[in-house]
């Protein structure tokens, strides 16, 4: 018997959940993430550059859809030259920097990858799916957001 009240209240509290939007929605802005990067330091909403397209991709390294998504979008960089990326997953650090290495992330001045070790992005975005993509104008308004990765050409639209 308690056991159903408390089932019970628990899928009461997901119907509230799912009727409210979700934080993105209800702030359009670029989020107060923190996100601790492969070097061992900390990348916050603060130190993203000025009058710059932002592009949040929460990832996860294992995730075959986040790999080609990586890819397409590395193969395209010459039209994302005004962007930035963030990229941010919640796996375990080896595995965040081993697919950094493996795309040579590192490489790219617009891009930042690391951990999201609170768990901030997901519930922000309500992510059910990787990659998810949030896509800020210059102004840091939320332009779009992709639940299931974006088609390349869609992104290259954005720029």
């Amino acid at each position: 018997m308690i056991g159903s009240a408390v089932f019970a209240q628990g899928k009461k509290n997901r119907d509230v959940v799912d009727t409210i939007p979700a934080p993105y929605l209800q702030s359009p802005t670029v989020p107060p993430f923190k996100v601790l990067l492969t070097d061992s330091t900390w990348f916050t909403k603060d130190n993203l550059p000025k009058k710059k397209i932002i592009v949040v991709m929460y990832f996860s390294p294992d995730c075959s859809h986040c790999q080609l998504q990586t890819k397409e979008i590395l193969d395209s960089m010459q039209y994302f030259k005004d962007a930035f990326f963030v990229m941010a997953a919640y796996k375990k650090m080896p595995e965040i920097k081993e697919f950094s290495d493996k795309y040579k992330l590192d490489d790219f001045k617009n891009i930042k990858v690391g951990r999201d070790t609170s768990y901030f992005l997901p519930s922000f975005y309500r992510v059910k799916f990787t990659p998810f993509i949030a896509v800020y104008d210059r102004g840091g308004k939320l332009l779009k957001t992709f639940a299931q990765g974006a088609k390349i050409e869609e992104l290259k639209a954005l720029m």
